[in-house]
């Protein structure tokens, strides 16, 4: 592969699209500026909800002539898109729309996000970068264990990796023994995986009588669940690789929003298509470079499902300091927190009021309860413990496990993940004179980010 987007070496650093990475910082707000006057300009006239919302503030989209603007356009949220259910922010008409994925929401509707041609196009660019930020070329082959489907993990990673004509390897999630077989038989040298699933492969291997000198993987791009600092050293150590944190959320594109470089201190922001902001959360007012607040986003070439002004929820900070890769896209650092009460389990969001919700509608089960996050060999597990009232007790004690058994189906069908249940005895769960104390994460990361 030859022209603009080849993998090339810049001392010991490979670059997919160099013009654009290294692009000088006045070229890149230039075009940002452009792009977002663009995009501005199509979300009022084609998305109604939109248009209303800047009509509401007094802007029209002459009003927005550079980035300098950004700060005059409403913040668009969860409820903007609820509200919208299902393809109420599209800006393009449905016949150009060639996919949809979605992700959980605080109440059961999930948040749909399409996409045009162009914009799977785009994902694919900057999906090519962070693979090869990772030291990826076409040589490698890649397997992809991320979730396929309405999960962006998946296809976002795989079309990334035919992009830069790597072997691509869909072997999707689970089924743990045809992964290590594959990682072993196929000669897999980089692989895209959730974090806490790594480190669940590498004991699968260790346990197979491989240990990294058996194996020819060189580097992992994890997304989809937050990573601590010696999670990651043990990865890496235990599997032989350079781990490389992504991130990405459906709302903006999914995996490939930002990567960390070889240096691994910040993930670069692709600018040309993502522009972020920090806000104080509590006031929006935008927030100088080095400060912490909330993550906010604008999609300034989404044809399908352009996000203006995006509150991504996640805590962090930006660093316009000149990075030693010698790109001069921004970096963020790795998600410390959010906002709000959204769990990340396996890579998929989970807001402990979508588990009321399951709990209270069924009518078996009081409104005490407690969700437990742990990680059990490197892997999250999810158990609600839910109280039974006094005259139930013992009726419950014969027929606890079919209780138990069906409140589990029931969060797993609303939910989309394996978890526990357990009846326990009434007033056993703690009670609390200020906000209840739903969840009792024992995963002791150091914080919680957003997932792809």
């Amino acid at each position: 592969m030859s022209g603009p987007n080849a993998a090339r070496h810049g001392g010991n650093e490979l670059y997919w699209n160099p013009a654009i990475e290294k692009m000088s910082r006045d070229e890149l707000a230039a075009m940002q500026s452009r792009r977002l006057r663009s995009v501005v300009e199509r979300v009022y006239t084609a998305v109604p909800h939109y248009r209303a919302k800047m009509q509401d503030a007094g802007l029209r989209p002459e009003d927005v002539q550079s980035i300098d603007d950004l700060y005059k356009l409403p913040f668009t949220a969860k409820d903007d898109l609820r509200i919208t259910y299902p393809f109420g922010m599209f800006a393009v008409p449905t016949e150009e729309i060639v996919r949809v994925h979605a992700s959980s929401g605080t109440t059961g509707k999930q948040t749909v996000v399409g996409y045009t041609r162009r914009d799977l196009n785009d994902w694919a660019e900057c999906m090519a970068r962070c693979l090869t930020m990772a030291g990826a070329t076409k040589k490698d082959r890649i397997q992809v264990s991320y979730g396929y489907g309405m999960f962006t993990g998946g296809l976002g990673s795989h079309y990334g990796v035919e992009r830069i004509g790597a072997m691509v390897v869909p072997a999707a999630a689970g089924n743990t023994a045809r992964q290590i077989a594959f990682i072993k038989d196929f000669g897999i040298t980089v692989i895209c995986v959730t974090p806490s699933y790594a480190m669940y492969l590498a004991e699968a291997l260790e346990e197979s009588g491989c240990g990294p000198d058996d194996i020819a993987l060189k580097a992992g791009v994890f997304g989809g669940e937050p990573c601590s600092a010696q999670m990651r050293a043990e990865i890496e150590q235990r599997l032989g690789l350079a781990a490389y944190d992504i991130y990405g959320i459906a709302e903006i594109m999914g995996p490939a929003v930002s990567q960390e470089c070889r240096c691994q201190n910040g993930l670069h922001i692709w600018e040309d298509y993502f522009i972020p902001e920090i806000i104080d959360p509590e006031n929006g007012e935008v927030l100088p470079y080095g400060v912490q607040g909330e993550l906010v986003f604008t999609t300034v070439h989404k044809q399908g499902f352009p996000m203006i002004r995006y509150r991504t929820r996640d805590i962090t900070a930006l660093d316009a300091a000149p990075c030693e890769c010698g790109r001069t896209h921004i970096r963020m650092r790795k998600p410390e927190g959010r906002t709000d009460d959204m769990l990340i389990i396996r890579g998929v969001n989970v807001f402990p009021s979508q588990i009321e919700s399951v709990l209270l509608e069924a009518g078996d089960a009081s409104p005490h309860y407690q969700i437990i996050v742990d990680r059990v060999r490197n892997l999250d597990t999810v158990t609600v413990e839910i109280e039974v009232s006094e005259s139930m007790f013992s009726d419950y004690v014969k027929g606890m496990e079919g209780v138990e058994n069906a409140i589990r189906r029931r969060i797993e069908s609303a939910l989309g993940i394996a978890c526990g249940v357990r009846l326990v005895e009434p007033k056993s769960i703690a009670r609390s004179e200020g906000k209840a104390k739903r969840v009792d994460d024992r995963r002791k990361l150091k914080g919680e980010g957003s997932g792809t």
